[in-house]
């Protein structure tokens, strides 16, 4: 069972993220989907409870989505969490930055509900991985 957290200031790209999360079964059963279009926001529901997923687009109305990720690996109780960059800013540039910050997965918009699933399965997996090997 999974909770994840979709960080974008688009309703619409919410709803179709939530979509795409939630028909698909190779996830597992999901057991909650939060949403935000803040940064800020986002941070404030990390520290409320864990999630196995962060979905997050780089262009947010209050903090990069970039800088949200390094706030997020720097907490001890939320680095190993599974980070999905979803952004139009697709660049190798950006790729490589997210990547270096500490992403599992990068999926450039648009996108095809089966690809993000894909991308938040591997960000699971790997996540599950580094867990184990901490230990």
């Amino acid at each position: 069972m999974t909770r994840i957290l979709l960080i974008d200031d688009s309703a619409a790209m919410r709803a179709h993220m939530r979509t795409a999360l939630a028909g698909a079964k190779a996830l597992g059963p999901v057991v909650e989907i939060a949403e935000t279009a803040s940064g800020f926001e986002a941070l404030r529901l990390m520290h409320r409870g864990a999630y196995g997923a962060v979905i997050i687009d780089i262009n947010l109305p209050d903090i990069d989505g970039l800088e949200l990720i390094r706030f997020i690996r720097q907490s001890r109780h939320h680095r190993d969490v599974a980070l999905v960059v979803v952004s139009s800013l697709s660049s190798a540039r950006e790729r490589e930055r997210a990547f270096r910050l500490g992403a599992h997965a990068f999926v450039a918009k648009p996108f095809s509900p089966d690809t993000l699933a894909s991308a938040v399965r591997r960000g699971l997996a790997n996540s599950e991985l580094r867990l184990r090997i901490a230990t």
